[in-house]
C-alpha cells in the first residue's frame, strides 16, 4: 500500500513540474510573439539608391517607416548616420530597407568610390621627375604647371600653373633602393590624378603639344600638406623671366 502511495505521489509530482514547464515554455513564446509585433522605425528608399551614391548624398532619398521588428533586415539603418561615410556598392531599390550590406568604405570602393560629379580619374604618364615618384603618395594634391608653344612660332612659350589643387589617386611606384631622381635616370612611370573633366581636356591639349625632342615642357609640383597657399595667376614668357626683379633702368637697357 505505501509502495502504490510513492508512486502516486511520484506522478503528481511529475505532472506538477510537467505543467509549471509547460506554463513557462508558453509563456516564453508569447512574450516572443507580441515581441515580433512591436514595430521599429527603419530606413526605406524612397526612390533607388544607385552604385557610387555617397551616404551622405542618400540620406535625402531615405524615409523613416514602422515595421514589426521580425521584418526587420539585417544591417537595417534607422538613422542617416550610419552610413554618411559610406559609399553605395549595390543598388537599393525604391521601398527596400536601406542597409549597410549595401554600403562600403571609400577605400574599398577603390578610386571609382573617391569621384563625384565632374571629378574624372586620370592617368598621367612621365619620368619619375615629372611625376615626382618616390615622393608624392595617395591622398597627396599637386599642381600641373606647363610651358605651351605659341601656335605658329617657331621656339616661343607661355608657361603657367595650369591647374591647381589634384588629388592623387595612385601614386607613383616607389623607386628602388638607392635611386636617385636625376634627369639622367629618370624612367617613364606613370599617376592617377582626379579632375574635373574640363580640367581633363587641358591636360590632354598639353600632352598632345607637348612631344618632340628636348626636355619635357611639364611637370606636377606638390602641394603643401596643411595651409596650402596660391600665388596670384600669371603667364610666364621671355621676357617676364628675365626682366623680373629688375629695376626699371635694367629693364629699358634690355629693351623691356
Amino acid at each position: 500500500m505505501a509502495y502504490r502511495a510513492r508512486n502516486i505521489l511520484i506522478a503528481v509530482a511529475l505532472a506538477i513540474v510537467a505543467a509549471l514547464l509547460t506554463g513557462f515554455y508558453v509563456t516564453n513564446y508569447k512574450r516572443h510573439v507580441q515581441r515580433g509585433e512591436d514595430h521599429v522605425t527603419v530606413l526605406v528608399a524612397k526612390r533607388p539608391i544607385p552604385v557610387g551614391t555617397a551616404g551622405s548624398d542618400a540620406a535625402g532619398m531615405m524615409a523613416p517607416t514602422q515595421v514589426p521588428r521580425r521584418s526587420v533586415v539585417p544591417g537595417s539603418i534607422s538613422s542617416p548616420d550610419e552610413v554618411k561615410d559610406l559609399v553605395a556598392t549595390q543598388e537599393t531599390f525604391a521601398g527596400e530597407q536601406v542597409t549597410t550590406q549595401r554600403f562600403s568604405s571609400v577605400s574599398q570602393t577603390g578610386v571609382e568610390g573617391q569621384l563625384r560629379g565632374t571629378a574624372r580619374a586620370f592617368a598621367l604618364a612621365g619620368d619619375t621627375n615629372q611625376l615626382l615618384a618616390g615622393t608624392i603618395k595617395e591622398g597627396d594634391h599637386v599642381d600641373f604647371v606647363a610651358a605651351v608653344k605659341v601656335p605658329g612660332s617657331q621656339e616661343i612659350y607661355l608657361s603657367r600653373v595650369l591647374i591647381r589643387d589634384l588629388k592623387v589617386l595612385q601614386a607613383p611606384p616607389q623607386e628602388s633602393t638607392g635611386s636617385k631622381l636625376t634627369s639622367s635616370g629618370a624612367g617613364n612611370t606613370s599617376v592617377m590624378l582626379a579632375m574635373t573633366d574640363n580640367q581633363a581636356q587641358k591636360v590632354q591639349y598639353v600632352l598632345a603639344n607637348a612631344s618632340g625632342s628636348g626636355p619635357e615642357r611639364w611637370h606636377l609640383e606638390l602641394r603643401p600638406v596643411t595651409h596650402a597657399a596660391d600665388s596670384g595667376d600669371h603667364i610666364d614668357s621671355f621676357g617676364s623671366v628675365v626682366s623680373d626683379g629688375l629695376s626699371a633702368r635694367q629693364r629699358h637697357a634690355l629693351g623691356r
